[in-house]
């Protein structure tokens, strides 16, 4: 019996209590009641606080109300005892047979165990990495990367609509920069000192030019410098965002969209969402420059759209950038953001209300902190290829994209994180991925196992074998994957599922050293072997699933 299996259980005995006036609540306020892991699991298996939440509104107190539901709820089909505990809670155990039909739940599921349908309806637009074309990912995108794209096939499992999209940064005096540096490069002269060093710059400030000769044209460092500059920024930012979108897939990070910051100042967008906000009544012109009042909504100031001058404040372009997300059919916004934009919040869900939206409901922002390298107990702080920073290509280089991606999801995104890369390369136990991927494999290997002793899953499946409290503990692991993940999807936070992993990983290693899935020497088959093989499978499917949502691979060696 799954979690949800026994809340729809216990409902149909609340309705029951209703309908025979032993408890005095209109049907609609039953609700549906929440199951959940006892944290002792001496307790039981499963706890609900129903009694508690419904007393009041029955007109009697949680013991009694408990006392009542407690020989009801004992009554049901697979479950052994009902106790009553504490101020009316319900520890509820279920038989053996019961909880035993969870592996064949699971397996007959596969894939879509653990998926659900609690955001069926909502198209989310996920925003992440957005990093700008004047360099390679470095390793706060990295992180971005993995946990954005983690989000969105946990939001997706959960049953929304994602569109993944970047925002490409194609507009302002970074690009301007860029193009100059690249123009020194080809011409051999020092980086201007604002300008981006490192080898990249002398790769990409190549291929401009091999493209542009192979193409009949002149080579384009001995061009005029406004027209070399401009050779420069169209083909140079190209090439680069090329280059930037291989890394991001190679990184098995794709988006559906990749937005062009310049569209919104080339197609009028900043205009129109200006004018958007002032038939709305919430802009002000003083000082020569277009206003948005902010400080209506919360924010600290108010903040200028058009300057003084008649050029486009940055701010200008986030709000016709929200904008066109909401009018592209996006019930939600989310922004995964640096550290280094914290300052933003105030302003962008202050410029959500001014559009007459809901913050944190419209738009969200999830902002993460730094990751640091470390390698033989010293931070690295240098890359090979791009000089001053550590880039996405040296963590993949150093540890593989599966590590990499499990390192920078394993954790909660606004908590700074520093990565060892010599445990992440090392086969440990105290390798958090290695420790997950093996029991991955190690669940295939007994599988294989099983069928050289001729143990099948055809041979039928006894779930009221699986007796043995290595059993219950493992089945009791398998139970919470469906709740991680729809909790991971509303709160938002990924490393739920890698932390849940690590502890399911925990509890087969555990039964698998105290029960067997093949017999002994010549021992006959029983039903407890072909049950465990079942539980066996079961528990590769939910890693396997996990991993998945994480963007890991799932070995069958290792």
């Amino acid at each position: 019996m799954t979690p949800e299996e026994l809340a729809a259980a216990i409902r149909t005995v609340l309705a029951s209590a209703v309908d025979d006036g032993s408890l005095a609540l209109a049907p609609e306020d039953i609700g549906f009641p929440k199951v959940e892991r006892p944290r002792n699991r001496d307790h039981g298996d499963w706890a609900t606080n129903v009694a508690m939440q419904l007393a009041k509104r029955a007109g009697t107190g949680p013991r009694a109300l408990a006392e009542l539901l407690a020989p009801r709820i004992e009554a049901l089909d697979g479950v052994a005892s009902a106790e009553v505990a504490g101020p009316g809670f319900l520890n509820i155990r279920l038989d053996a047979a019961s909880a035993g039909e969870l592996a064949r739940t699971i397996v007959t599921a596969g894939e879509a165990y653990g998926r659900n349908e609690t955001l069926a309806g909502q198209h989310i637009n996920l925003e992440y990495v957005s990093a700008n074309p004047t360099g390679p990912v470095h390793l706060g995108g990295a992180r971005w990367a993995a946990v954005g794209d983690s989000l969105a096939r946990i939001l997706a499992a959960c049953g929304a609509s994602v569109t993944r999209e970047y925002y490409f940064n194609d507009h302002g005096t970074q690009i301007d920069r860029f193009s100059r540096s690249l123009l020194a490069s080809a011409r051999g002269q020092e980086t201007p000192e604002d300008g981006y060093g490192g080898a990249y710059i002398a790769e990409i400030a190549e291929r401009v030019t091999r493209s542009e000769t192979a193409a009949g044209r002149p080579a384009p460092a001995g061009l005029p410098d406004a027209e070399a500059a401009e050779v420069f920024r169209s083909r140079g930012v190209a090439f680069m965002f090329d280059s930037i979108k291989a890394e991001l897939h190679a990184f098995r990070s794709d988006f559906d969209v990749f937005f062009h910051e310049d569209s919104l100042h080339a197609s009028g967008a900043v205009g129109r969402a200006i004018e958007r906000l002032r038939e709305r009544g919430v802009i002000d012109d003083h000082d020569g420059a277009v206003w948005l009042r902010t400080t209506d909504f919360g924010d600290d100031k108010d903040r200028v759209l058009i300057k003084s001058d008649g050029d486009a404040a940055y701010f200008a372009a986030d709000l016709a950038y929200y904008l066109d997300k909401r009018e592209r059919g996006a019930d939600c916004a989310i922004y995964l953001l640096g550290a280094d934009h914290h300052g933003y919040i105030g302003r962008m869900m202050a410029m959500c209300a001014a559009f007459g939206d809901t913050p944190q409901v419209n738009m969200q922002i999830l902002i993460g902190q730094l990751v640091n390298l470390v390698s033989k107990g010293q931070p690295v702080r240098m890359s090979k290829r791009a000089g001053t920073i550590v880039t996405l290509e040296d963590l993949v280089d150093a540890v593989g994209v599966d590590a990499a991606r499990y390192a920078l999801t394993r954790s909660s995104m606004d908590s700074m994180i520093d990565i060892d890369l010599d445990l992440l390369a090392s086969s440990s136990n105290d390798n958090p991925v290695y420790y997950v991927q093996y029991a991955h494999a190690r669940t295939r290997n007994v599988a294989r196992n099983a069928a050289e002793h001729g143990v099948a899953r055809e041979a039928g499946f006894d779930p009221a074998a699986l007796d043995d409290p290595a059993d219950a503990a493992l089945l009791g692991a398998l139970a919470q994957y469906p709740a991680v993940v729809a909790q991971a999807a509303e709160l938002r936070e990924q490393h739920r599922v890698a932390r849940y992993l690590e502890s399911l990983a925990a509890a087969y290693h555990t039964w698998y050293g105290a029960t067997r899935v093949t017999p002994r020497g010549d021992d006959a088959i029983t039903p407890g072997h072909v049950a465990r093989l079942w539980l066996n499978d079961a528990v590769s499917q939910v890693l396997a699933n996990g991993l998945a949502l994480l963007g890991v691979s799932a070995p069958e060696r290792m």
